[in-house]
């Protein structure tokens, strides 16, 4: 009970009772209560600074460290997953998995409305501290039109609780010099990040889209501490591949219409020309490598009591880049007696430091063996080295190129030599190549996988891939999935006819084809292990379950559609044959029985035979579809369901359907749901 409701219960004997309630009420309503404090961080986006929350619990521990340790000039708070760290002292917030601009970071009290987007920005720290210590002595003295001038020159007044305002600068001259005055539009000044209309989120993007598919689908799972979160890490490599000066030079001569769909060109095609190119194959596949392998054991180093698994996702270009890094990857597992010979990395796969010590000796290098041993660089993350690698490390051009020239030869032998227990397979090239038999065509997997006590032998892409030295990832992914992937298209264009059902990447056995139905770069991959039928991807379920109405809509029109021309059909049939019957009885006695027989016939084969696609598709639900093991037996193609206004007009959508992926439910939920079922665990309550 309130102390208010105490004396309206109790009424106090003297007279003076009704002074007596005023004093407690205005006492109440002075009553000072500390502003609770909210962290921000700052971005520079078009040129202009912007203010974003963290997340409520990052802020609690930036909180938490910053009244607990204030004295520690090295205390680091990770935020955001541990995918940033906040250098608290410094106010620094600093990305950890890849390059981006250092983040200013504040504790953040008071806010004032922004002149253009209306966007509340905060006060500085210390303008913040004096706006508190003035906003406590007015509320507890009850005195209020408080004015404060801000380090800008700003005039700040403080008329109640209710009503605080922040003018412009305008300053007036008089003999006494120039002084500031509140002229001007006013803007609102707000304490605290509860008075402002700002959104606090837990995660950006597909990892918010993440938590929030965790939360409606997997509840009991999480509440029984059977999984945790999904961590999504994006992996750079157009960044470096663009900074060659190429772009300028295109930019120069793009036309200038159409600006959005042609520097959305420029950036597609360009890529794809890029990767066709020798010169900046190795490169690509070179960088993805090493940003994969670098993000994973940066990873481990800030998680090391992690044990779950990886999973990785490409979109478009970027698929086919893991999907051909992937096909050429060698599974350690299946080496005989765990023999190292026959690898790809061959000796490399030791990770001895000492081995690297010998190779730079053996390369008269022997001075650089201080920098490998302070990076503890062993022979398996030597053979990982790109030359940016090595350059960040110190080392010069020359020892450079001799070491990455030791370590390609290496490889290229070692290659070789396992090559020449290889049998010729489909893969010509050249004129004096041999020739396919007649009737065969060439086909992924088939001739290279040998069935030789279930080792599998290394393998190429297919015909026409530019000749490139893939590095080995140090981690086997359990699934790899693709979205809007041109997989399937550069297959073809490089002579592939037919992916063998029997094949499957070394090492990695799941692998989901995702895309949208308009998008133009998309290319199915189920057709190439079985081109002799015909049939239609698997439907992403909705996250919500069922199909998306319109899509039910004009299923029910379309089936509607084909029940009334089948029975106009059956009707003019049955008419039909009224009509050409004899009218003679004599004639119907005299039929054979063997007529009766045909006839009978006729009318089984009507009754079997397809009145339209409907009755296909519940024969195919009847009788699933073998796709080969390329996804360990499970369909591999899946097509989102477009949205109502997409449905309207598909070519306008197209360039939209290219890029929905990373905001798409329906996809961020087939991810989890996948990720989830490695290990046992299901959906709350099935799709339907």
């Amino acid at each position: 009970m309130s102390a208010v409701e105490q004396q309206q219960a109790e009424p106090s004997p003297s007279s003076n009772s009704s002074n007596s309630f005023e004093v407690v009420e205005a006492d109440a309503a002075n009553k000072y209560e500390a502003v609770v404090p909210h962290w921000f961080y700052c971005k520079v986006i078009d040129s202009r600074e912007r203010w974003f929350p963290f997340s409520r619990q990052d802020s609690e521990k930036l909180e938490e460290a910053h009244n607990s340790r204030k004295d520690d000039e090295q205390l680091i708070v990770p935020t955001e997953g541990g995918r940033y760290d906040v250098h608290l002292k410094k106010r620094l917030c600093c990305a950890m998995y890849w390059e981006e601009e250092v983040s200013e970071v504040r504790r953040c009290t008071w806010f004032y409305k922004g002149d253009k987007d209306n966007k509340y920005i905060p006060y500085s720290e210390s303008f913040s501290e004096e706006l508190e210590e003035t906003y406590m002595i007015a509320i507890t003295l009850d005195e209020w039109k408080k004015k404060l001038e801000s380090p800008t020159r700003e005039i700040i007044i403080l008329h109640n609780p209710k009503l605080m305002v922040h003018y412009h600068p305008v300053t007036t001259s008089d003999d006494w010099g120039s002084t500031p005055t509140e002229q001007g539009r006013p803007r609102t000044v707000k304490r605290g990040v509860e008075n402002i209309s700002v959104d606090i989120p837990c995660v950006n993007d597909f990892r918010n889209v993440s938590l929030s598919m965790l939360q409606a689908h997997f509840k009991k799972a999480q509440e029984q501490q059977q999984i945790g979160r999904v961590e999504f890490l994006p992996v750079n490599w157009h960044s470096p591949l663009h900074s060659t000066g190429v772009d300028v030079d295109l930019e120069r001569i793009t036309l200038p219409s159409i600006n959005r769909l042609r520097h959305f060109i420029n950036d597609t095609i360009l890529d794809v020309f890029f990767y066709n190119s020798p010169t900046y194959c190795q490169t690509i596949v070179d960088t993805v490598a090493s940003e994969m392998n670098r993000l994973y054991r940066l990873f481990l180093q800030r998680n090391p009591d992690f044990k779950g698994g990886v999973s990785i996702a490409g979109h478009s270009l970027g698929s086919l880049i893991l999907f051909d890094l992937l096909t050429n990857q060698k599974d350690s597992s299946e080496d005989e007696d765990g023999n190292k010979e026959g690898s790809q990395m061959g000796a490399y796969e030791q990770g001895d430091v000492g081995g690297v010590k010998e190779t730079l000796k053996k390369l008269e290098l022997s001075e650089y063996c201080s920098v490998f041993e302070k990076e503890r660089l062993d022979t398996q993350a030597l053979a990982l080295c790109t030359e940016k690698d090595l350059k960040d490390m110190g080392i010069p051009l020359g020892p450079r190129m001799k070491i990455l020239h030791y370590v390609r030869t290496k490889e290229e032998k070692q290659h070789a030599r396992q090559q020449a227990h290889v049998p010729a397979g489909n893969d010509y090239e050249g004129e004096d190549a041999p020739k396919p038999e007649s009737g065969s065509s060439p086909q992924l997997g088939s001739s290279r996988s040998m069935n030789d006590g279930g080792k599998r032998q290394y393998l190429d892409v297919g015909l026409g891939q530019v000749s490139a030295n893939y590095p080995q990832l140090i981690y086997k992914p359990e699934i790899f999935f693709a979205f809007g992937s041109p997989i399937g298209m550069f297959l073809t264009v490089r002579g592939v006819k037919r992916i063998d059902p029997n094949y499957s990447l070394p090492t990695c056995k799941g692998f989901f084809n995702i895309f949208h139905p308009f998008d133009p770069v998309a290319y199915r991959i189920e057709p190439m292990i079985v081109p002799d039928l015909e049939f239609e991807p698997m439907l992403l379920p909705h996250h919500k379950g069922r199909k998306r109405m319109h899509l039910e809509l004009k299923e029910g029109l379309t089936r509607m559609g084909m029940d009334l021309k089948n029975n106009l059909l059956g009707s003019l049939r049955i008419a039909w044959q009224s009509f050409t019957r004899s009218p003679l009885l004599a004639v119907e006695a005299a039929a054979t029985e063997n007529e009766a027989e045909t006839s009978l016939e006729k009318q089984t084969v009507h009754s079997d035979m397809k009145p339209e696609e409907p009755a296909a598709t519940l024969k195919e639900d009847a009788a699933p579809i073998n796709v080969g093991m390329l996804n360990g037996g499970h369909r591999i193609d899946y097509v989102l369901q477009e949205k109502p206004i997409e449905s309207f007009n598909e070519y306008l959508f197209a360039l939209q359907g290219h890029l929905c992926y990373w905001e798409s439910e329906d996809t961020v939920l087939l991810i989890l749901k996948e990720i989830y079922q490695t290990q046992g665990v299901t959906l709350d309550q099935p799709l339907q």
